[in-house]
């Protein structure tokens, strides 16, 4: 995900937007137990087009994952420092 993009004053609107979809919870759901199982790479782009969401929503979701990945695995590595 570009950092710039989170960075604009505008994200934190479109992430409160998205978060209000009745059905992003159950996408996200989807895109963490299936789709990036099958493919971790898959853009904001092309998780849109695959799921016919809006592409502010693919973007929130794989920002999210994503960011919730790299959060597991450093304390992953922290519990292994102890």
């Amino acid at each position: 995900m570009d950092d710039d993009l989170e960075r604009s004053p505008l994200w934190l609107i479109l992430v409160e937007v998205v978060h209000r979809l009745p059905m992003y919870r159950y996408h996200k759901a989807y895109v963490r137990d299936h789709i990036l199982l099958e493919d971790p790479e898959i853009t904001a782009e092309e998780l849109s087009k695959r799921l016919d969401i809006p592409l502010g929503e693919a973007l929130v979701i794989l920002s999210e994952l994503r960011g919730g990945l790299k959060e597991s695995e450093q304390h992953e590595g922290e519990e292994d420092e102890v």
